[in-house]
């Protein structure tokens, strides 16, 4: 990934499920959010309305229905001039900005304002090999050597019926290149609000968490591993200590990560639920599709879905690889957006229909699935926007195909 500093990141605890997303309204340009003080202001309460869904076909980018959004309050005040959008100012207090004036404080990074959707390949399985035959056919440099027949057998153990589970292990598999600043700024700021969430609403689950950072080859490290932890001040410890920095290119050692997933000491059998989340911007180097997908096949031996969650500037071949692992092991897309108006520009999706809520809602909805063995769509209190018209949990489209958005 490309350059970028090293951050001055500021860990913040949420706690209980008040902290939600507001919207900017619509995926133009993304607006500024940093020299803000002042409450959180949280989602709004009600449903949301959208336009008519188009059919983008299997290869093309699918048209967006935006919401009417409500007004931001402060925390999502203008970028005070010289800062980028969405990033935490590095300098110090007392320190001369350039043109010698006076720098700001780097202001706290509020919990759940990062806006994301979600997208279930499994549940529009043909859909997902027309989009992949796609790429393909245009000769992408690096998909994954993961033939249909492959991908049908994984389709077919991931659309048996659910299951309920009793405890919970998740590990968190982060990009820290210099880009990824701000998604790992406001992952430390979420990580209380979303564990306290998870043992509100699941006092049994005895919840564990591990954590798995990587960069690239010739960095200050490659991989480095947090095994589980019961104790989440532990695990937040161990994230609160990291900083994005390095990436000289853009693919980075995504498979160089996974294969140290199977090593983290997992629990077994069939009353753990196992989830990683996979939050990075950037594939994989080309020549190393063939250990990335073996790598992905380890992890889908033991039992682990994998819940990509793209971030700002991913390419194409980003995202067919992150949907693929969540394909091939039973787990889901996640794709931020732009309505939190944080960081770069985040890439539409392949897809037709879906639903905006904030990230957090987003994964304690994915950690709901995977503990009740019940899918659901978000509530109605959660939508921040639609992408195309989602109505009664599918989409139907000019095509007259039916897709099912969550």
């Amino acid at each position: 990934m490309r350059f970028v500093a090293p951050m001055f990141l500021v860990v913040v605890a949420c706690s209980g499920l008040a902290c939600s997303s507001a919207d900017q309204g619509g995926q133009s340009s993304p607006a500024s959010n940093t020299g803000t003080n002042g409450p959180f202001v949280s989602a709004p309460t009600g449903g949301t309305t959208s336009s008519g869904t188009s059919d983008p076909g299997s290869s093309s980018s699918a048209g967006t229905g935006s919401t009417s959004a409500p007004a931001l309050g402060p925390s999502m005040g203008a970028t005070p001039s010289g800062d980028s959008a969405g990033t935490p100012s590095s300098s110090s207090g007392g320190e001369p900005a350039a043109g010698g004036a006076p720098a700001e404080e780097p202001q706290p990074v509020q919990p759940g304002m990062l806006t994301a959707g979600a997208w279930d390949d499994n549940r529009n399985f043909e859909r997902f090999l027309g989009y992949r035959s796609g790429l393909v056919a245009e000769q992408v440099p690096g998909i994954l050597p993961i033939d249909e027949s492959e991908l049908g057998t994984a389709h077919d153990a991931a659309t048996k019926s659910l299951t309920t589970h009793d405890t919970l292990d998740i590990s968190l598999v982060i990009d820290t290149t210099g880009s990824m600043g701000d998604e790992i700024a406001y992952l430390q700021a979420e990580f209380a609000g979303i564990s306290s969430a998870i043992a509100a609403s699941y006092p049994n689950a005895a919840q564990r968490w591990s954590l798995v950072t990587y960069r690239d080859v010739g960095d200050d490290y490659v991989v480095e591993s947090h095994d589980f932890e019961t104790d989440p001040e532990l695990f937040r410890d161990a994230l609160a200590k990291q900083q994005a920095g390095g990436g000289g290119d853009f693919p980075e050692a995504p498979d160089q990560a996974f294969a140290a997933v199977p090593q983290l000491k997992w629990r077994t059998g069939g009353s753990t639920a196992r989830l990683v989340f996979w939050v990075a911007d950037a594939p994989h180097h080309a020549e190393n599709a063939a250990m990335m997908a073996e790598a992905l096949r380890d992890v889908q031996k033991l039992g682990v879905h994998v819940y990509p969650v793209a971030s700002s500037g991913v390419d194409e071949l980003t995202e067919l690889s992150m949907r693929t692992s969540a394909m091939l092991t039973g787990g889901r897309y996640l794709f931020l957006t732009n309505d939190s108006g944080i960081g770069g520009d985040h890439k539409e999706p392949t897809i037709p229909c879906y639903f905006v809520t904030s990230l957090r809602s987003a994964i304690l909805r994915m950690v709901d699935i995977e503990l009740t063995g019940k899918y659901h769509e978000p509530a109605a209190t959660e939508v921040i926007r639609t992408g195309g018209n989602p109505q009664d949990g599918a989409c139907k489209l000019g095509s007259g195909e039916t897709v099912f958005p969550f």
